[in-house]
């Protein structure tokens, strides 16, 4: 996604500097992937740690009782994801989201590789959960809702706290 994306940069800066507006247009999609496909994978990984270094412990502090608070438990909090995430069509992306204006959290999608900024500038990913069929395909074949159950297993709650903590 790096070397992608900033090729597509360096194509766009010839094209601003030649004042080519189609290639300017044309290149906005690769820029979106790449940049996204980087920065979407980037908080994914961090999202994740093994079972045996914590993975899978739910979150606690702040940010359990936002998840309260704001989805009523973290049981629902789960489901709403999970469902989310099993009805994007295609591939995507299913996030947990601080909406920093409104101070509340929220579950969005985003489609292929868009990262969350193009649902809103307000909007900080905590928790993104990959759901491109290449994520899981190996292990759940095409069964999405299985892999979506089994995620929450290895989710690292200590690192999602400490984003939420530092908006």
């Amino acid at each position: 996604y790096v070397a992608n994306y900033n090729k597509a940069l360096e194509q766009l800066d010839a094209a601003v500097s030649k004042g080519d507006a189609p290639a300017v247009v044309q290149l906005q999609s690769a820029i979106k992937f790449n940049g996204g496909g980087h920065v979407n994978h980037s908080i994914f990984w961090k999202n994740l740690k093994p079972i045996s270094e914590g993975g899978g412990e739910p979150p606690h502090g702040k940010l359990g009782w936002a998840i309260d608070e704001d989805f009523g438990s973290f049981e629902a909090l789960v489901r709403k994801m999970n469902a989310e995430g099993a009805a994007l069509q295609g591939s995507g992306w299913v996030w947990l989201a601080l909406d920093k204006e409104a101070k509340k959290l929220s579950v969005e999608t985003t489609a292929n590789q868009d990262p969350l900024v193009t649902k809103g500038a307000n909007l900080v990913p905590l928790l993104g959960i990959d759901v491109w069929e290449h994520a899981y395909y190996l292990q759940y074949k095409n069964v999405r809702p299985d892999y979506l159950n089994n995620i929450w297993k290895v989710m690292n709650w200590k690192y999602t706290g400490e984003v939420y903590e530092n908006v």
